[in-house]
């Protein structure tokens, strides 16, 4: 059994990223029980999740764009309990029309998290990284855009809803995820990790997955299914009948609440209060009452 993690240590990520404490995760992901009626027995554990780093963004709002990122990988690196594994929910690098620039950022990318200590991490295109080329230089870099992997009893299942300019998950993968589900008992339990969310929260901004539906539709016959998602810049909760989605804030500049202004620009800096609107989560589990609880902390200044 792990010591648990001192939530000091959670403060010194304040701005970085996300951080997702799992004890049980697979017994506790939804305010469901198991179908067996008993939690699994599973090992408490924890891991990073970093979204939205916007490699290769230069200018207003962030005067700390080139070091956001660097300061990020120090803080995880100076966790005394290093994580499971570290995820990165897409927006790796910031558009641009030029291929070789392109490849240029997330070669870059690459060479700054790789200072991780962690190497067990998990990649995920956004649609910066991935729409204008179909994911072809991203998957040069960090492999194919979706895919599962199993930590600990936890089915995770990473989505790619960027790759496709329509932003869609298109029909293949869709028969991709039905054929994995498939193999998973009914009563699995499933983490989804994808870039936007997919359910509808503001289309008029781009925040929304066009098949998102379809894959909700597929997941809801399991009763043990939470979503992590990235793209909006900042917290944001959301239920789609017993599934529950979760925003991570992003590295790079947060954004406005849906709707709250014309477009979506990215909130001024303040430098009385640096980071301000960059942030992370602990989400803490409690496998035997098949329940988790959400705790969001305030940015401070280091």
């Amino acid at each position: 059994m792990r010591q648990p993690i001192d939530r000091r240590e959670f403060m010194r990520l304040a701005g970085y990223g996300g951080v997702v404490f799992a004890s049980g995760l697979g017994a506790a992901c939804s305010s469901y029980p198991q179908a067996s009626g008993k939690p699994a027995e599973l090992d408490d554990f924890y891991f990073v999740q970093m979204s939205d780093a916007h490699w290769g963004f230069e200018g207003p709002p962030n005067p700390d764009a080139k070091g956001t990122l660097k300061k990020a990988v120090e803080a995880v690196n100076s966790l005394s309990q290093p994580p499971d594994f570290i995820v990165f929910t897409g927006d790796l690098t910031h558009t641009t029309d030029d291929a070789k620039v392109r490849r240029q950022r997330l070669s870059q990318f690459k060479e700054i998290v790789s200072e991780l200590k962690v190497k067990d991490v998990h990649f995920m295109p956004g649609e910066h990284d991935a729409s204008l080329d179909h994911g072809e230089a991203f998957q040069e870099f960090f492999g194919n855009t979706h895919y599962t992997f199993d930590h600990k009893g936890v089915h995770f299942i990473a989505l790619d809803n960027v790759s496709d300019p329509r932003a869609s998950i298109g029909e293949e993968q869709l028969q991709w995820l039905a054929s994995d589900l498939k193999q998973q008992p009914q009563d699995a339990n499933i983490v989804v990790l994808t870039h936007r969310p997919l359910f509808d929260l503001y289309p008029q901004w781009d925040w929304a997955t066009k098949d998102g539906a379809q894959a909700i539709e597929l997941l809801l016959p399991h009763p043990n299914v939470t979503v992590f998602y990235g793209h909006i810049h900042q917290e944001h909760h959301q239920m789609t009948g017993h599934i529950a989605h979760h925003a991570a804030k992003g590295l790079m500049f947060p954004l406005p609440v849906a709707g709250s202004q014309p477009k979506r620009t990215p909130l001024a800096w303040d430098p009385a209060q640096p980071y301000k609107g960059l942030g992370f989560r602990d989400v803490e589990a409690q496998a035997k009452q098949a329940a988790f609880q959400l705790t969001e902390l305030p940015v401070q200044k280091a």
